[in-house]
């Protein structure tokens, strides 16, 4: 996490370099403004998101996230998993807390990848949306071609896990 935020600063820091090259202050300004404007709409569901990891970690009893949602709950845990991650409206900004709220809980490492890959593949709340956007073909297509990969890249993940420490 300290390594993300160095990089993330470094390139805030580069890139308000070459506002200032490219536009002086006011560029500078402009891009501080509308980072701003872009924090203030997501700080609110941050907070909400971050507190509500939080009571997810603290009630689910590590008992049964064990029985469920550990490595030893097999292929179980990974439909769960697969289920959990398509149906968490939001994507990252919400799924990724949980996911860690989760994995503090014990949650297996088959069954995070599992989840937050189906977070990111199969998101049915994006499938209107898609549908919407470039028609029936392509979002079927890309949703049959996707279905199963949260359950390979889970499965695989647990694989791994007797390997990479």
């Amino acid at each position: 996490m300290k390594i993300a935020a160095l990089v993330m600063a470094v390139l805030v820091l580069t890139l308000g370099g070459v506002c200032l090259w490219r536009g002086g202050t006011a560029l500078l300004g402009e891009g501080l403004r509308a980072g701003g404007r872009g924090a203030l709409q997501l700080v609110p569901l941050l907070a909400v998101v971050f507190l509500l990891a939080g009571f997810v970690e603290v009630l689910l009893p590590r008992a049964a996230v064990a029985a469920w949602l550990s490595d030893a709950a097999g292929i179980r845990g990974l439909f769960i998993a697969w289920v959990a991650g398509a149906l968490t409206p939001g994507g990252g900004p919400v799924g990724l807390p949980l996911a860690a709220a989760l994995m503090r809980s014990g949650a297996g490492v088959g069954v995070l990848v599992t989840y937050v890959t189906s977070m990111s593949l199969l998101s049915f709340v994006r499938v209107p949306l898609e549908l919407g956007t470039y028609g029936p073909r392509l979002t079927v297509l890309r949703v049959a071609s996707s279905v199963v990969l949260p359950l390979v890249a889970g499965a695989t993940a647990q694989l791994l896990t007797a390997f990479v420490r």
